[in-house]
């Protein structure tokens, strides 16, 4: 069984030039779903009512996103892999499909001033520098390990994937880490970041945004023309509108629902959709369960990072989407019936997944961000961070798929279809 969280969650691969027919459709599994459904209203509306309606808007964002990341299986992990082990760029053009919905959507939020709760739209370039770099190469590595991004152990946990908690668990773990470790980490050399709105306005800085993706189609087709890899497309379970809740979307139709959704955080918070900070913050809230005083370290001795440990997880903005994005997604795979536990999983693999969710845990923290909070965060608002970080991410991914095989984990081949 494919440890990978994309590979998991493919219906088919095919395998030879005939045309692949759709898996038959699985039962509704009506009791997770009952749980997942109740559980997401109940919480929703306890968010809402509690802490306004700012924090309930966030949850449900996050719902939307689950069922969305969970329906078109939208991999970061696989697409760089893809292209890195057989040229297949199918995956980082969906990629720039994403990218440029955010970007065109946050143009028009952030050049309007819009946002739904008051207030401009708070949009800064992360500084570009060493920990940039490493941080960018370490996160890569260690999704190659741990079979899944940022994103995507959220939504493979919350489809029962429970070959992917051990990843969730080092990821906490990885965060806990270095916030321990903060002062080792802090004082690399770095400059001031670049944002391209504060020199050539958004509009600028968003055609600049949209030339630089194209260019990233061309040269994936280039690459790709050049390797002929496999194709690697799901096939869905279930056609009409029926494919809405039951089965896969087309690659390219996640892409944009999930750009849309990615603004809406941006118009909703007033800042970009983010993912990994929670972890930390996670692990720190459990450690004072148990009588520790991560409160006392260094990292979390600002004002912002103290605000958030004191403060109920309810009112955190990356928590709220990240637990959405787990309920979503459990919603999705019991409506769409391939709800389960699946418990089986080799030692070298679990080993591979924690040490896969440190390097996560470690290497987002020190670039200031993931797949989803430095990539598409930076590209996505015309911040030069994101770029570099998506150049070092590749870099890492090298280095992750040769690592794989230690493991006992498999990379894609080209002899893996004819086609």
């Amino acid at each position: 069984m494919s440890t990978s969280t994309e590979r998991n969650f493919l219906l088919s691969s095919p395998t030879s030039c005939a045309a692949p027919r759709p898996a038959p459709e699985e039962p509704v599994r009506v009791v997770p779903l009952a749980l997942a459904a109740v559980l997401s209203a109940a919480l929703s509306w306890y968010v809402w009512a509690s802490y306004g309606a700012k924090y309930g808007a966030l949850l449900v964002v996050g719902l939307l996103l689950g069922l969305a990341l969970f329906h078109s299986r939208f991999g970061f992990t696989s697409a760089w892999r893809q292209l890195i082990a057989v040229g297949n760029g199918a995956g980082l053009r969906a990629h720039t499909l994403l990218l440029g919905t955010a970007a065109t959507l946050i143009a028009l939020i952030a050049g309007t001033g819009a946002g739904l709760f008051g207030g401009t739209p708070k949009l800064t370039a992360g500084p570009i520098g060493l920990a940039l770099f490493a941080g960018a190469a370490l996160f890569a590595v260690g999704m190659q390990l741990g079979g899944a991004c940022a994103s995507g152990t959220l939504f493979a946990v919350g489809a029962g994937q429970s070959t992917i908690v051990p990843t969730l668990g080092g990821f906490i773990a990885g965060s806990v880490l270095f916030t321990w470790a903060y002062p080792i980490f802090t004082g690399w050399p770095q400059v001031s970041g670049f944002l391209l709105a504060d020199h050539v306005g958004w509009w600028g800085s968003w055609a600049i945004t949209v030339a630089a993706l194209l260019l990233v189609v061309v040269l994936t087709r280039v690459v790709q023309a050049r390797r002929t890899p496999p194709p690697v497309d799901a096939v869905p379970t279930a056609r009409g509108f029926a494919r809405v809740f039951r089965g896969s979307w087309p690659l390219l139709t996640g892409a944009v629902v999930l750009g849309v959704l990615a603004a809406v955080v941006v118009l909703v918070s007033g800042s970009p959709w983010g993912v990994t900070f929670a972890f930390a913050l996670w692990g720190a809230k459990l450690l004072q369960l148990v009588g520790l005083h991560p409160e006392t370290w260094e990292f979390w001795q600002s004002t912002t990072n103290a605000k958030a440990l004191a403060s109920p997880i309810w009112t955190d903005k990356t928590s709220l989407t990240d637990i959405g994005i787990i309920l979503g997604a459990a919603v999705a795979a019991a409506a769409a019936g391939t709800w389960r536990i699946r418990a089986e999983i080799p030692w070298r693999t679990a080993a591979a997944a924690i040490l896969g969710g440190i390097l996560m845990g470690i290497g987002a923290r020190l670039a200031g961000g993931c797949n989803i909070g430095a990539y598409l965060a930076g590209i996505s608002t015309g911040s030069l961070h994101g770029w570099l970080w998506g150049a070092f991410a590749l870099g890492g991914t090298w280095v992750g798929i040769r690592l794989r095989p230690l493991f006992g984990l498999t990379n894609p081949q080209p002899t893996d279809s004819i086609c």
